[in-house]
């Protein structure tokens, strides 16, 4: 019987499918999420499922560990992501804004790859042989250890990966990449899930570690379905501003290791070079001014100083206006409250502007007193001591509490050059660190009085 093309509705949010549009999905809740997908079907009845067992359930104890089959990158920032390297058989996805540094990344892996003899398939959905040879010739890659295709489909890019064997598999990017079985267009929830199912098993059969790279939505979200997140093993978001030098590797996801780690890069033309000290490039050189002092923020076993920034200034409008980089805004609008009602100030004439420089962004709550202070500096143009840093969390009654990692940011802020570190009194009474002057303060009162008489 001929074929026939039926038209069906598919949630964007969890992939769930029915023949009828509906404004709300019965399975996940999510409302306006169902597009129109055309899919290949048939009238003839599908046969039974095959029910002879292809493997045997297997003792916890049978079951060889997975320690020793991780393959090390050769970029230590991308090892200490993934927890060691990556892992054989394993499908791992990578997402970022355009032109922040995916493909540039990748083809730094396939080189370290190359220098141990193991091969890389670098499929390209979005660029000729020829334009992808160029990146690689700006960045010095060569050898024979890596093969480039572009191509956009599916079933193409598996037999080339089965018969060239390669050790690694990288789809850049996943939204290009088009299955024969379906009708409908690339980068379509049909066909990004379907695509990524058939890849996910030829990386469980085959053993090959297989890198797909993601678009991202306008709200920095991974393209296409929340069901491409959930069976991958590693999710990865690169992260930074074009017009910053520095990138950040993060881990959401990550099925072998930690997600609590993040890998800092500096965009040269050579390719993305590993940055030994962060703290160079998020501490300004200038002249000290009020509403600008410095901080320490933990990403995994990483600490690095940041410049905190606020600009106090009077309202022209009706509504005074509050405006964060790098940080959150309802985290402000708490500090605000907290500092008109425990410690005195007014900022209901006056528009507060807040800034972590240099790009970074963080939600570390270890900057609420860095912040206070800085916003109370700018509010009576009062420069803070220099070579002081501030680190606690605010409560709501204005106590200082005390924050994680608190002896590592100590260390890291003495390694940087600082004398002084105000916070927590009951945290800082328990370190002892005679080489550093500790400043403990029970609130943010306490924090400002101690400003006002180093002035």
């Amino acid at each position: 019987m001929m074929a026939k093309i039926k038209t069906v509705y598919v949630c964007a949010a969890c992939g769930a499918s029915q023949p009828r549009w509906a404004g709300q999905c019965p399975a996940c809740m999510e409302w306006n999420t169902f597009s129109e997908e055309f899919q290949e079907g048939t009238a003839v009845r599908s046969k039974p499922a095959e029910t002879s067992l292809k493997s045997r359930p297997q003792k916890l104890s049978e079951i060889q560990s997975m320690e020793n089959v991780r393959t090390p990158t050769g970029i230590p920032e991308c090892d200490r992501v993934l927890g060691g390297g990556l892992i054989q058989g394993s499908l791992v996805l990578i997402g970022g804004q355009p032109g922040i540094g995916k493909s540039t990344l990748l083809l730094q892996l396939a080189r370290s790859l190359m220098e141990k003899k193991q091969g890389c398939l670098y499929v390209s959905g979005e660029e000729s042989e020829a334009q992808v040879k160029h990146r690689a010739e700006r960045m010095k890659i060569a050898g024979d250890g890596l093969w480039i295709y572009a191509d956009g489909v599916l079933e193409h890019i598996l037999q080339s990966a089965q018969d060239i064997k390669p050790h690694v598999l990288v789809l850049d990017s996943i939204q290009t990449v088009r299955s024969l079985e379906l009708q409908s267009v690339p980068g379509s929830v049909a066909q990004i899930r379907e695509c990524t199912f058939r890849l996910m098993e030829f990386a469980k059969t085959t053993g090959t570690i297989v890198i797909l790279v993601g678009h991202i939505t306008k709200d920095g979200e991974i393209a296409g379905p929340r069901l491409l997140e959930h069976m991958v093993d590693v999710v990865l978001q690169f992260e930074g501003d074009r017009q910053h030098l520095f990138r950040v590797l993060r881990g959401i996801k990550n099925r072998f290791g930690a997600t609590d780690e993040v890998g800092i890069f500096e965009m040269a033309s050579e390719g993305l070079l590993a940055v030994e000290n962060p703290a160079a490039y998020f501490l300004s050189e200038s002249q000290p001014v009020s509403g600008t002092t410095a901080s320490v923020i933990t990403e995994g076993s990483q600490s690095f100083l940041v410049e905190v920034q606020s600009l106090v200034s009077d309202n022209h409008y009706t509504y005074p206006r509050r405006t964060v980089l790098g940080w959150d805004a309802n985290r402000l609008h708490l500090l605000l409250a907290v500092l008109e009602r425990r410690a005195g100030m007014n900022f209901g004439q006056y528009d507060v502007t807040v800034n972590l420089a240099g790009g970074i962004r963080s939600t570390d709550p270890g900057l609420d007193l860095a912040l206070a202070m800085a916003v109370g500096s700018s509010l009576r143009n009062q420069v803070l001591p220099q070579k002081t840093v501030f680190l606690g969390e605010l409560g709501l009654g204005g106590e200082v509490r005390g924050i994680a990692r608190l002896e590592q940011r100590v260390r890291e802020a003495q390694k940087q050059g600082f004398t002084t570190i105000v916070g927590p009194a009951s945290a800082l009474s328990r370190l002892e660190l005679p080489e550093i002057r500790l400043i403990g303060v029970r609130n943010v009162r306490e924090a400002m009085d101690h400003v006002r008489e180093k002035a």
